[in-house]
């Protein structure tokens, strides 16, 4: 998603959880074997999917989020700048142990806010290293760099040789020096492709030669949002794909329940609807879960609803979404799925310049109607391998 710069630990918080426990440069007091990656890739249909959040870290703790879910998640999903600075290190610190006494698995969002340029080889072994400890820890940890760079609003947007070298170099770092990590490969959706008037639309003669693979001399909706980013087969471990229900058409500020059918459809280029046709768009699912044999997640999904906004009321708005990703055949229908994470945060979108409540647990009854259809298929903090002690 398209979001504010910060998305972190607010420092009260952060303070509060760094005293009295230890980090991951403390040393690895309780360490104990290391999982691998593959460990933390369930293939979907039969073992389940790992139902997690998007937590916002400032407004309240996983454990908080654990008791109004009745459930521990099993993922919890940080992001956070790279290269690290010193508060991007105690934020995730402290969003490690909170992991660590919740259980379940760490996914870590990198932003290479500064550019792609700044993600060297030292950076990444250093990253590594990090992420080594945390294993050593007892928290796995899979990281998505880089996200949504299919999408011409972050400064890594829409650079597809400069961000799949990027991607390699710290997909080969994590592989050799944390092996209870996992490297994630995640664009956001298709539809609306090549999303023009972003900040950091292809510009580069080489960029945009690259992006037209259809050869017509233009970067359009006919070419394919998301191969020229792919990094390799041997560089993912997973691979995800943002996909929010933002309303039926632009510009977004009507709440609006989505049609049936619309999230299946949408993972798999064939959704026709209210907010047009994608049929155009690669079948993503199928590309790079089922040929590759990996793993695919939904990292962030939410239905849009701004109060005051006009339209339908929020439990119709959410609970029609969250219906098509909790179906009880999905794992069958979809059998590469194996995560999907909820984005728990209400914030200014700059889409409505004004307020988005995204959350499933925001109210009473919402929150009452999310758990009651908590899918049987779910997979909780319990389910997820520990990496150590």
């Amino acid at each position: 998603m398209r979001r504010l710069p910060a998305l972190t630990l607010s420092a009260l918080t952060t303070t509060a959880l760094l005293s009295g426990c230890g980090t991951a440069d403390d040393g690895a007091a309780d360490a104990g074997p290391v999982c691998s990656a593959a460990e933390l890739a369930r293939p979907g249909a039969g073992d389940g999917v790992y139902l997690g959040v998007n937590l916002d870290w400032g407004d309240r703790t996983l454990a908080e989020h654990s008791a109004a879910l009745g459930s521990r998640p099993a993922a919890a999903v940080s992001f956070s700048g790279f290269p690290f600075s010193p508060a991007d290190e105690r934020n995730l610190d402290a969003a490690v142990e909170q992991v660590r006494g919740e259980g379940g698995l760490l996914l870590l969002t990198l932003e290479p806010h500064g550019g792609l340029a700044a993600v060297t080889e030292e950076v990444s072994e250093a990253l590594a290293g990090r992420l080594a400890r945390y294993n050593e820890r007892g928290v796995p940890v899979v990281v998505r760099f880089a996200h949504e760079m299919n999408g011409s609003w972050y400064p890594w947007g829409q650079q597809p040789s400069a961000y799949v070298e990027a991607f390699r170099r710290v997909a080969a770092a994590v592989h050799a020096g944390a092996p209870g990590s996992a490297v994630m490969w995640a664009p956001n959706y298709g539809g609306g492709y090549p999303f023009t008037g972003g900040a950091h639309a292809a510009a580069a003669p080489g960029d945009v030669a690259a992006l037209d693979t259809d050869g017509d001399g233009t970067v359009s909706a006919a070419d394919d949002p998301y191969a020229p980013y792919w990094p390799g087969e041997d560089a993912v471990d997973w691979v995800g794909m943002s996909l929010y229900h933002w309303g039926d058409s632009h510009p977004w500020g009507e709440n609006e329940v989505p049609e049936a059918g619309k999230f299946v459809a949408q993972l798999t280029g064939s959704y026709a609807g209210r907010g047009g046709d994608d049929r155009g768009l690669p079948d993503f699912h199928a590309e790079y879960g089922e040929r590759y044999g990996k793993p695919v997640a939904v990292p962030e999904t939410a239905a849009f609803f701004a109060p005051g906004g006009g339209g339908a009321d929020e439990l119709a708005v959410k609970q029609a979404w969250w219906r098509q990703l909790f179906e009880p055949g999905l794992a069958q229908r979809l059998p590469r799925l194996a995560m999907v994470n909820w984005f728990e945060w209400a914030k200014d979108e700059p889409e409505v310049g004004g307020r988005v409540d995204w959350r499933a647990t925001g109210s009473a009854p919402v929150r009452d109607a999310f758990r009651a259809d908590l899918p049987e298929w779910a997979l909780d903090a319990g389910d997820v391998p520990r990496c150590g002690g």
